[in-house]
């Protein structure tokens, strides 16, 4: 997700993302803080904005749709919302063009967005293993994927998963780091964020953690060889969150706001690798 124009891995709280029919032009503040937008000869569209974490400055919900400012990724993300749609892959928003503010549309997608305070159900981590699969799927031998094994997410969290009214995640949003790469690290990544985290052991033990873990490769469909791989995998994308961070508070152009989530997540991060490293016996042992 993004942080004041800066990429980052980190987990964070998010929007929802969103697409918009029609062209909107005009607009006008509110007290409260929401905008109207007009299109020409329609009424007034309200615009409200997204916010909270570390979302995109800029990302409003207008009805049904959501538009953002557009970035460096955007062209790569339209192509890719593009070839889902056109696969049938019904677990990401639909890119519906650039509105007259020069913003991306996308589809609004209901639902709620999760937090890693609580342990997840094994309904939940099983559903989380089975998106994830269909979107690698539908992207595995495609042109986006290239000379790579499939399109990866880049951020495939709890907090990028839309949750339904069954409480169950059916669908990514935020594809801003979505790339070519090796669908290993869209796995760990997403296994630590649904199964392993220190702060649960009073409800959670180490076992059940690990068994939890087990339950999403299992619901992925990953094959014995490459799970033996997660515990690895997912020890490098701690590292790399800990490096994003240590480089973010060592830039003086920082802002404020990106200070204090990098330093969030390099004490999470360092809290979190060395709770790995510490049991990384017992989580590969589940694995085997």
């Amino acid at each position: 997700m993004a942080v004041d124009g800066a990429k980052t891995p980190t987990p964070s709280p998010h929007r929802r993302p969103v697409c918009a029919v029609g062209h909107y032009v005009g607009s006008r503040r509110h007290g409260d803080g929401r905008r109207r937008s007009r299109a020409r000869g329609a009424p007034l569209a309200i615009e409200v904005p997204l916010s909270g974490g570390n979302i995109t400055n800029g990302v409003v919900r207008v009805g049904d749709t959501v538009r953002r400012p557009r970035r460096e990724s955007s062209s790569f993300i339209e192509r890719l919302l593009r070839h889902l749609e056109r696969v049938g892959f019904e677990g990401a928003p639909r890119w519906l063009g650039v509105d007259e503010q020069g913003r991306d549309m996308f589809s609004y997608l209901p639902g709620r967005v999760a937090t890693e305070d609580d342990p997840f159900s094994d309904p939940q981590v099983t559903a989380a293993g089975r998106l994830l699969r269909t979107l690698h799927d539908a992207t595995r031998g495609s042109a986006l994927a290239g000379e790579q094994e499939t399109v990866c997410h880049g951020d495939a969290a709890p907090h990028n998963m839309l949750f339904g009214r069954d409480d169950l995640p059916y669908a990514l949003i935020d594809f801003d780091l979505a790339a070519p790469g090796d669908a290993l690290d869209d796995i760990a990544y997403a296994a630590w964020l649904y199964c392993i985290n220190s702060s649960w052991l009073r409800s959670e033990p180490l076992d059940e953690q690990a068994r939890r873990l087990r339950l999403f490769t299992d619901s992925y469909g990953l094959e014995r060889r490459r799970r033996q791989q997660v515990i690895r995998a997912l020890i490098s994308r701690q590292l790399e969150f800990v490096r994003w961070a240590d480089q973010c508070l060592g830039q003086r152009q920082a802002s404020d706001r990106l200070r204090t989530h990098a330093a969030r997540t390099f004490a999470r991060c360092m809290r979190e690798r060395a709770f790995v490293l510490a049991n990384r016996a017992a989580l590969e042992r589940e694995l085997r």
